[in-house]
């Protein structure tokens, strides 16, 4: 399957939903941080922004991909992405954008956001294609 534009989207803000939220949930409970409030709200201003700015990294990709043969991607540097993904929500954290989040635990991030990143990535390359048969021949559209 070569996912779409608008497939890669849908299923970025799906999984983000049905994978990273609930397990930004749980996760949050084991993170060291000031308080549970504080680290509940680091945690999902940086779901949120996975969200948000993943539409522009969906156009940045899609972009280079037209220079592929096979216009995808292969699957080890869909997770590898998760580095400068990760890299850019880590410094809009700690530079207080878009709210400020108090002090950010470096070693409390990476955890979050690497297990939040490889769990998206195990689901994208597993059940998702397992539950929603038609999603892999509709280009990664959900809708």
């Amino acid at each position: 399957m070569t996912p779409t534009l608008v497939g890669r989207i849908q299923t970025r803000w799906f999984l983000v939903l049905a994978v990273g939220v609930p397990w930004t949930a749980v996760v949050s409970l084991a993170l060291p941080g000031a308080s549970l409030g504080d680290v509940y709200a680091a945690t999902f201003t940086a779901i949120l922004l996975v969200a948000v700015l993943g539409v522009g990294w969906e156009l940045i990709y899609h972009a280079l991909q037209q220079f592929r043969w096979d216009k995808d991607w292969p699957t080890l540097l869909g997770l590898l992405t998760g580095i400068n993904e990760g890299a850019l929500i880590y410094l809009l954290l700690r530079a207080g954008v878009p709210i400020d989040v108090g002090p950010i635990d470096t070693t409390a991030f990476l955890v979050h956001f690497a297990s939040v990143w490889t769990l998206v990535w195990l689901a994208t390359n597993g059940p998702m294609r397992v539950v929603f048969i038609r999603w892999r021949f509709r280009g990664g559209r959900l809708i």
